[in-house]
């Protein structure tokens, strides 16, 4: 166990505060909280890793520095309500901040209900879908990769009292949630 601590506190101070992300929160909570038990036994070894890691058939842990990028980006402060979808590990670190969080990890990821404060999915998505984005409360907060090639673009949705806004916000290689692929048709 005194292995993964070590790998745990190497993982924020390599891999997250190198990449920008300086949010003292989000180290407090990544140093603590055990990565390793969001993998399938046998894969251990990779929860520290700098890759994204399968935790059931076709869903992926995000690579640490990416889901501390978007948590970044997302803010989720105390006494909020977020959504996870298919992201167990942000989802930990979230309740950790303080905040109730609900989650989605079923077959069906675009059956979300309620208003939400924060969204995050640790998948990639062609393009956010208007559930999600229908989900957001005022001033609510969608981040997630989109993704149409071999890597795709991060990005932070916002609703304001005018609709919903993006921002680019970093490039990452997230493998794309099954079901939320894009779909291209036939071109001349």
């Amino acid at each position: 166990m005194a292995d993964l601590a070590a790998a745990r506190l190497n993982m924020v101070e390599s891999q997250v505060r190198t990449s920008d992300v300086t949010d003292v929160r989000l180290h407090d909570v990544m140093r603590v909280l055990p990565r390793e038990q969001f993998v399938p036994e046998g894969k251990t070894y990779l929860a520290y890793a700098d890759l994204e890691v399968e935790y059931a058939p076709g869903r992926f842990l995000m690579r640490p520095r990416d889901v501390a990028k978007l948590l970044q980006a997302l803010r989720p402060m105390p006494g909020e309500r977020a959504l996870a979808i298919a992201a167990p590990y942000a989802a930990a670190v979230i309740e950790q901040l303080g905040v109730t969080v609900d989650r989605v990890d079923g077959e069906d990821l675009r059956a979300v209900s309620g208003q939400y404060d924060c969204i995050i999915s640790e998948g990639a998505v062609a393009q956010a879908p208007q559930e999600w984005l229908s989900a957001l409360a005022p001033n609510g907060r969608l981040v997630v990769v989109e993704r149409d090639g071999p890597v795709g673009k991060a990005g932070l949705y916002l609703r304001t009292e005018d609709g919903v806004g993006r921002r680019d916000l970093f490039d990452a290689p997230t493998p794309v949630l099954k079901g939320f692929e894009a779909q291209h048709g036939f071109a001349f």
